[in-house]
């Protein structure tokens, strides 16, 4: 088990219970055997050591035999048993894992938080032979008849939010300084003027890339404290927009293209992914939880741009920013539809399997005037798009067939006991999913940021649109922010520079999709595009037609 869950004890007590919940349920399986010929013939001992596991790992199966000097043919036998033995019970283990959301519950026992249920009645596939059109049919109709589209949820009270988070809300101000377009405030700097004041950020702990702005931060520090009353004040921004999805949807383009605007900044990468995962501890899916990054870490990835809105204090001694019509944005393609940690934090006892929080409730609670921008795509492209980029290996269309196949049983499974947000939200359907079908239900998460959030506040572009003439759709996104027009040079600096992030060669190779997992998708991805196009006011959302 990764060392930060020992240190748990500092995490909020909603999260304590969850880890704790977690950890007595984590368990490693040791096989015990008996010596020589009649090893085989024993009944399968398992015997439980209660050392946490890795929340996200696989529960390992060890055959464990005494050593001897010699090894007789009949202990070889056994030897050669105990192996196939061992196979078969790490075969059951591992499929359990997965069945029970993670191993969070016992052995076979769904999880009582999202239980990953088999599909009902007469479309209880096999997850490998449902290959073509025809064979998946009854699934989408199955999947289609259960698609509904609820008015509204119901929101949390700020209470509630203040008590799940406690520390962030104690750390960022209700109110903002006046004079500043980016929301940003003044306070106490308590530190050591000497010491270095980012030297326990864990983003310079896990990403060496970003240690060499950490050090110009270093370098700089003590110039931009403001000296009042006798007090030390630093400057602390939050960002004014976000860029909030989705992946392989343009985002990086966008953010590439508005950091040419003199009076766009970002924070210090372009995907801090806080407010989803690093938030809760999460680094990377497969290394389970480390410690939770508290807020004053990813305010310190907003310290250059708010050292350029603000100016130099000693020139300035007022704390008139310098700068005052610059705002910061953060362009983290996870922020609109990734809630994955949510059932590992919260309760949801009174919600029907459904989350409590959002993201979006939390971004609401800190700034209620923020702006946010959604690039969009084709679903069925978006959706293959993500496969090449984030597969490993082994990519095929053929390949590529089956994971949607897989996913589409998997979300059908889901839906015979639970609402539509309840498995869009769904943790272990998620993961057990081979490729990313919950995240081209625009749909489903755009009606929960507008429950929050007025339709003036958030702006939803479509990547054809943004590809056929980038120079509109800069302008529009301008127009959005409030943002003056760009000089003549940079104009065309904006409209000249070539796509980022395309697709790598080696993919490009693979070619297209089947055409029948193509029409699969289309069908699977209507009734959520209808409704997204009904919600927007705009048929091109429909994305019946071929760019």
């Amino acid at each position: 088990m990764d060392s930060s869950l020992a240190s748990s004890k500092s995490w909020p007590p909603a999260a304590r219970r969850q880890s704790q919940t977690v950890s007595r349920m984590d368990y490693k399986y040791t096989l015990l055997g008996a010596q020589g010929d009649d090893y085989c013939k024993r009944p399968l001992l398992l015997q439980v050591d209660t050392a946490p596991a890795n929340l996200f790992a696989v529960l390992e199966v060890k055959a464990e035999l005494p050593r001897r000097r010699s090894a007789p043919a009949s202990f070889r036998r056994a030897r050669l048993c105990g192996v196939l033995l061992g196979a078969a019970v790490t075969f059951v283990i591992m499929a359990s894992y997965v069945l029970t959301g993670g191993g969070k519950d016992p052995l076979l026992t769904p999880s009582s938080y999202h239980r990953l249920l088999s599909p009902p009645g007469p479309f209880a596939f096999d997850l490998s032979s449902a290959k073509d059109y025809a064979q998946l049919q009854p699934v989408l109709k199955s999947i289609a008849s259960k698609v509904e589209f609820r008015a509204g949820r119901q929101l949390p009270e700020l209470k509630a939010l203040i008590r799940s988070e406690q520390h962030m809300f104690s750390v960022t101000p209700r109110q903002f300084l006046p004079g500043f377009r980016n929301p940003c405030w003044y306070e106490e700097y308590a530190g050591n003027v000497t010491s270095d004041p980012y030297r326990t950020n864990l983003y310079a702990r896990y990403a060496r890339s970003f240690r060499t702005v950490f050090q110009h931060l270093r370098s700089t520090f003590r110039n931009h404290l403001l000296s009042r009353d006798g007090k030390l004040l630093r400057i602390r921004c939050l960002p004014y927009f976000y860029i909030i999805g989705q992946p392989k949807c343009g985002t990086t383009d966008l953010y590439d293209r508005l950091r040419l605007h003199p009076d766009v900044k970002f924070s210090t990468f372009k995907e801090p992914h806080w407010w989803t995962r690093k938030r809760f501890g999460i680094v990377r899916l497969s290394e389970g939880f480390h410690d939770r990054y508290p807020v004053e870490d990813y305010l310190d990835l907003f310290d250059q741009a708010a050292h350029l809105i603000q100016g130099s204090p000693a020139a300035n001694g007022s704390g008139t920013p310098g700068r005052p019509d610059v705002i910061i944005g953060e362009a983290s393609a996870s922020t609109m539809w990734d809630n994955n940690a949510w059932v590992y934090f919260y309760d949801n006892a009174t919600t029907g399997g459904e989350p409590p929080f959002l993201i979006q409730d939390f971004v609401h609670a800190l700034q209620p005037e923020a702006r946010f921008v959604v690039m969009l795509r084709d679903p069925v492209e978006r959706l293959y798009s993500d496969y090449l980029y984030f597969g490993i290996a082994n990519k095929s269309a053929e390949d590529f067939h089956e994971k949607v196949s897989e996913s589409l049983q998997l979300l059908d499974g889901c839906l015979a006991d639970y609402t539509l947000r309840s498995c869009a939200y769904n943790t272990t359907v998620n993961n057990a999913m081979p490729v990313r079908l919950q995240v081209g239900l625009y749909a489903v998460y755009l009606l929960d940021w507008l429950s929050v959030f007025g339709r003036d506040q958030i702006l939803v572009l479509r990547l054809e649109d943004h590809a056929s003439n980038r120079k509109y759709t800069m302008h529009t996104v301008f127009r959005f922010l409030g943002l003056g027009p760009l000089s003549q040079q940079m104009e065309s600096e904006l409209n000249g520079s070539p796509a980022s992030n395309s697709r790598r060669p080696a993919d490009k190779n693979l070619g297209p999709m089947l055409p029948a997992t193509q029409l699969v998708l289309r069908h699977f991805y209507a009734p959520f595009n209808r409704k997204l196009a009904q919600v927007l006011r705009n048929d091109s959302f429909l994305w019946d037609a071929r760019p």
